[in-house]
């Protein structure tokens, strides 16, 4: 299947269930696109007429409505839990995005400088570490922080400033709770927390094993996560280990239409995970487990790595739903002097379907205020890149995730992708908010730290 036939290809293949559409809307009211602007062809249903209509001939790729519409679209997937039809329509919309992006260049200097980096930055190890480092240091001096408390974005487009805001929203917070200023709360959040390729999560009493799938962002950004990670599974007699050769999951590539690009990552990963063919692949990164659940989707019948990845999808799981299958440990209080709410991943609930694996985190951690976030399951607006690149929409919906989040009370907000903390606590740094966000797996490694799972400097 060629480039210019994607669209072609993956409405072949949903070819029954679109047939099967009754037209019944219930795509409309979970679009946040369309909750937003009321237009047809800002939802799901017209999306998809769009896109018949372009492979028809009846309106050319090129069209500038076509790309405005198919551009505007979050790609958040919650169409998908709501349809009844079962279209599958991620997968239709990466597929109009190559079909675009093959006839025609990223519009704007933001857009050509994203596609690229990852064209020729995040396929490469070694400079996607080089970039993420250069990031890390100027993030952990404070460029960020100090850029926009001296008012210096305001001279800066609006894009860029929200970029730094995305930047400082990935500084390691503290989760000590009941006493944020002491010296052990300062050290555990000076983004020491580190995970090396190969190293290995020792448990004293190991029963399975896992492959910890790292990820570029979570590695480059939030290291921190993919450590607590492997102690939490290591408390609950699951030993994780991350293989050293694998890369991007593509995701990044695929929702920007470079489906060639996605499939080369591919391929490296599956290639990088096969030695222990049996043992689960565990993620921590909605974003990503979406992503690598989804392989199969990205090789035609009769590649020699369709069927490879059709097996390599079936051992994806969240981190949530891989303690969900063993005996979950119970830590110990975080106090009880601050509310926590969560956010889902829109990928992960959507993608994975992981609904309640993510909630019994929290009830692992006795006494624990958590209050329930209305709109949880709705998009966040960050959506990988679309955040700088359709900054109006992202942000409508960003705001509108906000005013919930405040209704709650909480001071902590736990989400399970790196690209929903950082939108988020951008969002709540530039409207002055004290917010700490963190993923629900940092909560569970601090309860089970101070209940005592862990050897002394373990948890450092």
């Amino acid at each position: 299947m060629s480039e210019q036939t994607q669209l072609g290809g993956a409405l072949a293949a949903c070819g029954g269930k679109i047939l099967a559409c009754v037209h019944c809307g219930l795509c409309l009211e979970a679009c946040p696109t369309y909750v937003h602007t009321g237009d047809e062809n800002d939802g799901p249903r017209g999306r998809i007429y769009l896109m018949r209509s372009v492979e028809e001939g009846r309106l050319p790729v090129e069209s500038a409505s076509y790309r405005t519409h198919i551009s505007r679209c979050l790609g958040c997937r919650a169409c998908e839990s709501a349809c009844p039809a079962g279209v599958e329509y991620g997968h239709l919309l990466e597929a109009a995005r190559s079909d675009i992006a093959a006839v025609a260049p990223p519009r704007g200097a933001t857009a050509r400088l994203l596609n690229f980096a990852l064209r020729h930055v995040w396929p490469h190890p070694r400079r996607l570490r080089i970039a993420f480092k250069l990031a890390r240091v100027f993030r952990d001096c404070g460029g960020a922080r100090l850029l926009r408390a001296s008012g210096a974005t305001r001279l800066l487009p609006s894009h860029v400033a929200f970029a730094l805001a995305l930047l400082d929203a990935s500084t390691p917070t503290s989760l000590r709770l009941e006493d944020s200023s002491d010296e052990e709360a300062a050290g555990r959040a000076d983004g020491r927390d580190t995970v090396r390729a190969n190293s290995a999560f020792a448990s004293a009493t190991p029963t399975r094993k896992a492959l910890l799938f790292t990820g570029c962002v979570t590695e480059g950004l939030f290291a921190r996560v993919n450590r607590a990670t492997g102690r939490v599974l290591a408390a609950n007699g699951c030993a994780a280990q991350a293989p050293g050769a694998q890369v991007c999951c593509g995701a990044l590539h695929a929702h920007a239409g470079d489906l060639k690009g996605a499939r080369r990552l591919a391929r490296q990963n599956i290639d990088a995970f096969s030695d222990d063919p049996e043992a689960p692949i565990v993620t921590n990164a909605g974003g990503c487990g979406s992503m690598l659940a989804s392989y199969d989707k990205l090789f035609a019948e009769g590649d020699d790595y369709a069927e490879r990845a059709r097996r390599f999808g079936a051992r994806v799981r969240d981190v949530s739903q891989q303690l969900e299958a063993t005996s979950l440990r119970e830590g110990a209080p975080l106090g009880d002097s601050w509310a926590v709410t969560y956010d889902a991943s829109c990928h992960l609930i959507h993608g994975q379907r992981a609904f309640a694996a993510p909630l019994k985190l929290f009830a692992a951690i006795p006494r624990l205020r958590f209050v329930p976030l209305e709109g949880s399951d709705v998009c966040c607006g960050g959506a990988g890149v679309y955040n700088l690149l359709e900054e109006e929409m992202s942000g409508r919906v960003l705001g509108e995730k906000l005013t919930r989040v405040v209704e709650t009370g909480a001071r902590v907000l736990a989400t399970g992708n790196p690209g929903c903390h950082m939108q988020i606590g951008a969002g709540a740094l530039l409207a002055g908010s004290d917010l700490r966000v963190c993923h629900p797996v940092e909560l569970l490694d601090e309860s089970y730290r101070r209940a005592g799972f862990y050897a002394a400097g373990e948890s450092e």
